[in-house]
Formats: structure tokens, C-alpha cells, sequence
């Protein structure tokens, strides 16, 4: 342990006992915490069968259509950060997540949480983000809910969504749907969301400034689905990072997963802060990028349009969806060797989202 008393710590949580009676914040990390919340106290009181899907939206039929819901938190700290702030990471989040299941984001809905002493000025700006992110995404705010706490009772604004797209492709994309011989596609380098946020945070001055890769994935992925129908599954990259969402959809699909580790782009300044602090890229968050898990057969025109679309020039295939070590994801190093990649047991970055 450092003995400096102000050097820098986080909050890096140890598997709880089954015996903890009290929330922790690793319960919040998407990682293994959250996936024992989810299991062990929602599900079997308010599970169904859309409920358990556990995919990005629930896809209901209302009439002759199929409609994507989604609904989601935010509780970012700091609220303002390079590349954004609360209010356009809340719109992007959201829509993101009705994208991944093949629809096209349309409406939604949002409650602002606020605690007293909040600048009106903040406020403001923050409002004007959400608008301008509303605007570039094509979708509409139609109806919203404002709420007041005494001071010390939130941490500035929290933001609770719930977003309503229509479906643009059967079968929709789902976890489900992911098979042995599949190729892995990714957006993007990985983990500038959650530096960005860490950097903002905890006053590191770096040399360049790491900017949050927030942003709509709706344009992007529309493309991906007018040239191919060899889609199978699309996952944005949140909580837990890059590692977390390849574990789950791993045991969705109960298959293995193999990637490899020179193929995977990290941003030089994101490596260097992760090994300045010992983090592992791989379970840092990014509000901007998703994996895309296609046939083999489409792989080669699908990662051709990632590369023309802005925002995922850097697009990479990174490995395979395998039959061997079902639910299981294992990385091939640079220096040859394999190592299974685990979900996190807590939380790397708190707050990141």
C-alpha cells in the first residue's frame, strides 16, 4: 500500500460473501456483483420472459409492429467531462442501446433528479447538450419528469431515460444468436470514455487531453444493416468494458469466445494512464463503441462500411466466436501465450456512466 496518505485511491471492491445484506457500489460495475444482483434478487421476484432476455431493449409487438423499449441511469461524476457531460451521454446511452437490438431509436422519455444547490447555469448547459444530442440522433423528448432532493441527498443531477425505437431488422440482434464460426467485429480503440472521466475526476494532468468517445452509434450501424443480414449480435461496450460484454454474450449464446490482443486498438494515452494506475483496458468503459458478432461470410463487406462511417474508422476484427470453452472468453497475448478474461468481480472506475 502507498504510504503517502493523499496519493490517489479507488474504490476497488472484493467479492462480497453471500451473507453482505447491504449494496455495494460493485453492484453497480456491470461485472460479476451486478450480474449476481441481477440473478439473485430481481429476477426471481420480477423476472418474465422479456425480462430475462437481458438484452440492450425488450422488443414488443404492439399491433403489427415490433417496438424496442429500453430504460437506463446516469450518475456520471464528474457531470461535466471532456467529450461531453450527463446530459449527451444520457441521450447517446440510450439510443445506443435500442440500436443495438436493430431498431431505429424514435422517442424518449426522461427524468431529471436534482439535487438543491444545482447552478441553474449548469443546468442550462446541460439541457442544451441533451437538446443538441436529441437533434443529431433524430430522435424526439416527449415527455419528462423533474424532481428536487435536499442537499447531500444526490450528487448534483441524476438522469433516468427510457427510450422507444421501431425494429428495422428480423430476426432482431440478440446474444442468443451468436455461433461457432462467427467473427468479432469492434467499433473503435477502447477505454477512452472511462480515462476521460478518471483524468477528469482525480486532476491528472496528462499531456494530451483523453476525450470521451460518447457518441450515437444509430448512423453506424444503420449502414452495417443495409448491406448484410448476417448480423447476429450487436453490444454496446458500458460498465465493465470491453471484457464484460464478450462474458456475457458468451453465456447468452453458451458458446466460447477467443480474441486476440495485438488486433484489440487501445490509444496510447489510454495504455499509459491504465499502467500508470493498473488498469486493465479491457474492462474500462467506452460510451461510444460496441462489438458486432457476424457471420464469416459477411464480415469483410460489414467491416469495410464500419471503416467509411465517422466514429468507427478504426474498426478491427478482433477474433471468433468458437466451440470450444462454451461461456468462456480467452485472449491471445502478444507474446503468444492464452489467458482466460473473467468478468470483473467489482469496480474498476465507479460512476463512469
Amino acid at each position: 500500500m502507498p504510504d503517502d496518505e493523499n496519493a490517489m485511491t479507488f474504490a476497488c471492491q472484493l467479492p462480497v460473501s453471500p451473507a453482505s445484506k447491504v449494496i455495494r457500489l460493485g453492484h453497480g460495475s456491470g461485472g460479476t456483483m451486478t450480474s449476481n444482483l441481477i440473478s439473485e434478487v430481481f429476477l426471481p421476484i420480477v423476472g418474465n420472459s422479456l425480462l430475462c432476455e437481458l438484452d440492450d431493449a425488450a422488443i414488443v409487438k404492439v399491433d403489427q409492429s415490433d417496438i424496442a423499449v429500453t430504460t437506463d441511469a446516469y450518475v456520471v461524476s464528474p457531470i461535466f467531462f471532456p467529450g461531453g457531460d450527463i446530459g449527451s451521454l444520457a441521450v447517446h446511452g440510450t439510443v445506443n442501446d435500442l440500436t443495438m437490438r436493430g431498431a431505429k431509436p424514435l422517442f424518449l422519455t426522461a427524468t431529471f433528479i436534482l439535487e438543491e444547490g444545482l447552478p441553474i447555469e449548469q443546468l442550462s448547459t446541460i439541457m442544451r447538450s441533451f437538446n443538441s444530442a436529441c437533434i443529431k440522433a433524430k430522435v424526439s423528448l416527449i415527455a419528462a419528469d423533474t424532481k428536487v432532493v435536499n442537499k447531500g441527498a444526490a450528487d448534483q443531477i441524476f438522469i433516468t431515460t427510457c427510450g422507444i425505437g421501431t425494429v428495422i431488422r428480423h430476426p432482431a440482434p440478440s446474444a442468443r444468436r451468436a455461433r461457432a464460426g462467427d467473427r468479432i467485429l469492434l467499433s473503435g480503440d477502447i477505454g477512452r470514455h472511462g480515462i476521460a472521466i478518471m483524468s477528469c475526476r482525480e486532476g491528472l494532468e496528462l499531456e494530451t487531453q483523453i476525450v470521451s468517445d460518447s457518441q450515437p452509434l444509430d448512423e453506424i450501424v444503420a449502414r452495417m444493416l443495409e448491406v448484410s443480414d448476417g448480423i447476429h449480435c450487436l453490444r454496446d461496450i458500458t460498465r465493465g468494458g470491453l471484457a464484460s460484454v464478450l462474458n456475457e454474450l458468451a453465456v447468452s449464446a453458451h458458446v466460447g469466445v477467443r480474441i486476440n490482443e495485438d488486433a484489440i486498438p487501445v490509444h496510447s494515452e489510454v495504455r499509459a494512464v491504465c499502467e500508470l494506475l493498473g488498469l486493465d483496458p479491457l474492462y474500462v468503459a467506452c460510451e461510444g463503441r460496441f462489438v458486432a458478432i457476424v457471420s464469416s461470410e459477411a464480415a469483410d463487406a460489414l467491416l469495410a462500411v464500419m471503416t467509411k462511417q465517422p466514429g468507427a474508422e478504426g474498426a478491427r476484427v478482433i477474433g471468433e466466436v468458437v466451440a470450444d470453452h462454451p461461456d468462456r472468453v480467452v485472449l491471445q497475448t502478444r507474446v503468444g501465450g492464452k489467458r482466460i478474461v473473467d468478468k470483473l468481480s467489482g469496480e474498476q472506475l465507479p460512476r463512469i456512466c
